[in-house]
């Protein structure tokens, strides 16, 4: 098990990232029986946002939403979810079945104090946030969504869609050992840029970010950590109590997302009691780093917005 313990951000480095006026604070917290890389931010008695990230990417990868909103009044924790950059990375596959990393973001809540949280995640970390609002939906006060299906949603797509089975093909890559460790790694992990790059907008990503990517990449264990999400995916298949999401739903999704059909999107919205479905047209997967201006304009309108009741 590798846990980097006691690794956090330092200050020059935090405020190089995320502006002043936020306040941010880097630390470390006991999660779930590991030790989990958190980036918080804004008032601790305010509203509680919690951030997810996804593949390949780390807590950095929500730099242009944290700002916008502690300045709109809420409180915000982006966690590296286990097995990336600075958490811990627990040896063996079992130890990221989606149940377990939903189990993180419950555990990491209460190291706010807190019950429930507005929840927000991107590509894996919307899995783990649809995992959540299911599994416990006592702790979801709004969700938000960006580029990631809803799991039921997505296997129905992969039986019965050619498409989006033919889009999927990388996940089966990366089921091996060792063998998808040593690709990602080659040339200073091409691979793993190219995953960025290769299917954003062209100057997306500048080459200085990319520097801070392959900083993540390779710190002892996280390659191996971030692959083990998508073989525990399919050795593990998350068995959810319900397909239901009652908490009240924004689903933001990138048009042009090389990785999964459009169609996704109105399929997962439909699993949702209350719903909005934003399709941002010209955009790829990568939402919140083309469009982090329209994101957080969305993600505002959500969580301040008086839904009724059901």
């Amino acid at each position: 098990m590798r846990s980097n313990r006691g690794s956090t951000v330092p200050e020059d480095v935090l405020a190089s990232v995320l502006p002043s006026a936020v306040d941010a604070t880097s630390s470390r917290r006991t999660v779930n029986g590991t030790e989990s890389h958190v980036i918080a931010a804004g008032d601790e008695a305010a509203p509680l946002v919690v951030l997810l990230h996804g593949f390949p990417e780390y807590w950095y990868g929500w730099r242009g939403v944290v700002a916008p909103l502690v300045e709109a009044g809420y409180r915000v924790l982006v966690p590296d979810q286990r097995g990336y950059n600075r958490s811990e990375k627990p040896d063996g596959v079992r130890a990221y079945r989606t149940s377990v990393l939903s189990q993180d973001i419950v555990d990491l809540i209460a190291t706010e104090g807190r019950d429930t949280a507005h929840i927000v995640g991107h590509d894996w970390g919307g899995i783990v946030a649809w995992d959540l609002a299911c599994r416990f939906p006592a702790v979801v006060d709004r969700l938000a969504i960006v580029n990631a299906p809803h799991p039921t949603a997505y296997r129905r797509q992969l039986l019965s869609n050619p498409e989006q089975l033919r889009r999927s093909w990388y996940a089966i890559c990366f089921q091996p050992p060792w063998i998808p460790e040593l690709a990602c790694r080659f040339d200073d992990y091409r691979l793993l840029e190219r995953a960025l790059r290769g299917t954003a907008a062209p100057g997306t990503f500048t080459d200085a970010e990319l520097a801070r990517y392959r900083r993540a990449w390779s710190r002892d264990g996280a390659v191996s950590g971030m692959l083990h999400w998508y073989r525990a995916a399919l050795r593990y298949p998350p068995q959810l109590p319900t397909d239901r999401v009652d908490a009240p739903t924004l689903v933001v999704w990138g048009e042009d997302d090389a990785a999964l059909v459009p169609s996704l999107a109105v399929d997962s919205a439909e699993f949702c009691t209350t719903s909005r479905l934003e399709i941002l047209p010209s955009t790829s997967h990568w939402v919140p780093h083309e469009a982090p201006g329209r994101l957080c304009d969305l993600l505002l309108g959500h969580l301040d917005a008086e839904y009724s009741s059901h």
